[in-house]
């Protein structure tokens, strides 16, 4: 890390919130160094999220980051560290993060012979790849991973992308993922359903004439879903 704190980011792989990420971290200072993506969308995304930056190889990429941001899907993730830790890609004292609701920081255990310091970050918005993921992220929150000693640098990153970081223990992943898993998928079959019934009976724009109603009735479910506090202990 800089003495001013400021790290270059890099980005390897193709999955959508890679270029977010970094372009939320560029907001806050940071310096965004290189891509390692695709040819076709990841490539467009990118220079979309990030106009102007150097699309590099992985090596490259990693070779030059203080920050590496693995934007790899999740039945892709674990492959792919293999791949770069067989390579001996990773730079000692390298801050190493990725973005899969199914894991924490098991899948870097590789990895950590090579000296990084492995981090999950996920996001727990519907990720779009654009820059309306910056916004819903500064009244979201993400889920956080890490050992116990870097934990405050996941949580300060966290911060810095303008959400709130919620601290997610590793043994409870996959049930986190899970709660995301059904809460977005739920969500958007119901909307799906509900907008082909009006839709069915001539109903134009349904999605528009149902938007104020599923956003307050999802507003609603959730503050009933918070627990109720215990009246104090006289």
């Amino acid at each position: 890390m800089n003495r001013d704190g400021r790290l270059g980011i890099g980005v390897v792989g193709d999955a959508r919130f890679g270029p977010v990420f970094a372009a939320g971290l560029a907001g806050a200072g940071h310096a965004v160094i290189g891509v390692a993506v695709s040819d076709g969308d990841p490539a467009e995304r990118a220079e979309a999220m990030l106009p102007g930056v150097e699309r590099l190889d992985a090596a490259r990429t990693i070779e030059r980051s203080e920050l590496v941001v693995l934007a790899e899907p999740a039945d892709r993730l674990e492959a792919r560290i293999a791949e770069l830790t067989a390579a001996h890609a990773w730079m000692p004292g390298q801050l190493v993060v990725h973005c899969c609701a199914e894991f924490g920081t098991a899948p870097l255990g590789g990895a950590l012979d090579q000296g990084v310091i492995p981090l999950a970050i996920h996001p727990a918005i519907d990720i779009t790849g654009t820059s309306i993921d910056l916004a819903r992220l500064r009244e979201g929150w993400c889920g956080v991973t890490a050992p116990r000693p870097v934990l405050p640098i996941a949580q300060a990153l966290v911060v810095e992308l303008g959400a709130e970081p919620v601290v997610i223990a590793e043994a409870d992943r996959a049930a986190y993922a899970e709660a995301i898993d059904t809460a977005t998928s739920f969500t958007r079959s119901i909307v799906q359903q509900a907008t082909a019934l009006l839709a069915g009976i001539g109903v134009e724009s349904p999605g528009f004439v149902l938007s104020s109603l599923v956003r307050s009735a999802a507003d609603n479910a959730l503050a009933e879903a918070q627990p109720t506090p215990e009246p104090p202990v006289e």
